[in-house]
């Protein structure tokens, strides 16, 4: 390859909503965690782009590479020579699960299946659309189980709500429609994708939504609404309003850069949503749907430390990392005001990430994928300033943090991925 160019908030005194146990009675269900399983070989994908950060649809030359640990034992993280350029055939926005990549590629014609080998990225299977098409990057997904992948979004002129069930072995086409979902009344216009989630404790999808004004600069008019759909035949069997007036985080581009939803232990869903006041400032809250229910607990708010939630990911034992941003330093996609966080989901507390009895600096990189869990280690990157990108490993079972490996200077850090080794 030729060489390339080169914390937290005071609490508030009183939260918007009060926090109640997260705890259900009903058995934990599967593992909610769709990180590769720890008896199978995996690797990290690390992801970065030159010039600027990535997200939102920004032309920016991204690179991947595979490592096969993080640790701090390892050579500083350089791609010159190494990385394999990717934005010419896959973006930034993506689904993986196990050894692919799955994902409506560049060429916004198709879906696409792919892994990484040897730093190059091998298509394995590719189908053109049908009768639905979507857009590169604005669309929202669901796995129903390890081989059926639902890809929804809204269609171009954002009055239906469209589906695509892919057999992920192939990526053949098992069925598409549109689902049964009236425009929200005093609406003209769905979202862009919406956030879509299954729930396997009930056999559930839940789609998260709402509605908007016409027009290229459409705005919010109605809070998040959720669809609950039978996964089989794909009805809408209720529909209903948030009691909050609030948007999702990550709304447009699905969870396909950050994850906004997670499933605990108990089968309990939580939505990562935000309120703006009059003077445009943004309060960020994690709503839940108990299990067994449909609607969210109007008594329950998880996140009252302040500021933007931008990604969570559950750890297990009702604990969440979480990646959020001071809105008062910047709120920037380049700013250096995103910083990293546990939240407790029992006792709704933040605890701001700290390494040798400091906080970890703030980062820049807003729709970042910095945060891969496996083995009871969560990893996540800083991308500071002033100095180089830096990944710290987060134990689960001791609550200790290292430092692990380090990135060379010249590259904007934005996702770790954890993948199953290609065979």
């Amino acid at each position: 390859m030729s060489y390339l160019k080169s914390l937290l908030l005071p609490f508030m005194i009183a939260a918007a909503l009060p926090c109640l146990s997260s705890c259900s009675d009903n058995e934990p269900g599967p593992d909610p965690n769709p990180n590769p399983s720890t008896d199978k070989e995996y690797h990290f994908d690390i992801w970065v782009a030159l010039d600027r950060h990535g997200g939102m649809g920004r032309d920016v030359q991204t690179l991947v590479r595979s490592l096969a640990s993080l640790d701090a034992d390892q050579p500083t993280i350089t791609f010159e020579g190494t990385g394999t350029e990717v934005n010419s055939i896959l973006s930034l926005e993506t689904i993986v699960k196990g050894k692919y990549y799955y994902q409506v590629p560049v060429s916004g014609d198709r879906f696409a299946k792919y892994f990484i080998n040897n730093n190059s990225v091998v298509p394995v299977a590719e189908r053109q659309f049908k009768s639905n098409t979507y857009t590169t990057r604005k669309y929202t997904h669901a796995w129903i189980d390890d081989n059926t992948l639902i890809i929804m979004a809204a269609d171009g002129e954002a009055t239906k709500i469209v589906w695509t069930k892919l057999n992920a072995s192939d990526m053949t086409i098992i069925a598409e429609g549109t689902l049964d979902l009236p425009i929200p009344q005093g609406a003209a216009s769905f979202t862009t994708s919406g956030i879509l989630t299954y729930r396997a404790a009930d056999n559930n999808l839940f789609y998260f939504y709402y509605g908007k004004t016409a027009g290229g600069r459409s705005k919010r008019v109605t809070p998040v609404m959720t669809a609950v759909i039978n996964p089989a035949t794909m009805d809408v069997t209720q529909n209903s309003t948030c009691f909050l007036d609030c948007d999702m985080v990550g709304s447009a581009y699905g969870e396909l850069l950050q994850t906004t939803t997670i499933i605990d232990d108990n089968n309990n869903i939580y939505l990562a949503c935000f309120t703006e006041a009059a003077d445009g400032t943004e309060t960020s809250h994690l709503l839940k749907i108990p299990a067994g229910q449909t609607s969210f607990d109007p008594a329950y708010d998880g996140f009252t430390a302040g500021g933007k939630l931008i990604s969570v990911m559950y750890l297990g034992g009702n604990n969440v990392m979480a990646y959020a941003r001071r809105d008062e330093i910047g709120a920037g996609i380049d700013d250096f005001s995103h910083y990293y966080t546990i939240l407790n989901l029992s006792t709704c507390t933040a605890t701001p990430v700290s390494f040798e009895g400091k906080q970890l600096p703030f980062s820049s990189g807003r729709f970042s994928s910095r945060m891969a869990y496996v083995d009871n280690k969560a990893y996540i990157g800083v991308d500071p300033e002033g100095s180089n990108p830096q990944i710290f490993i987060y134990d689960t079972t001791t609550g200790k943090v290292t430092k692990g490996a380090e990135m060379a200077p010249g590259y904007y850090f934005e996702q770790i991925r954890v993948v199953d080794s290609a065979d």
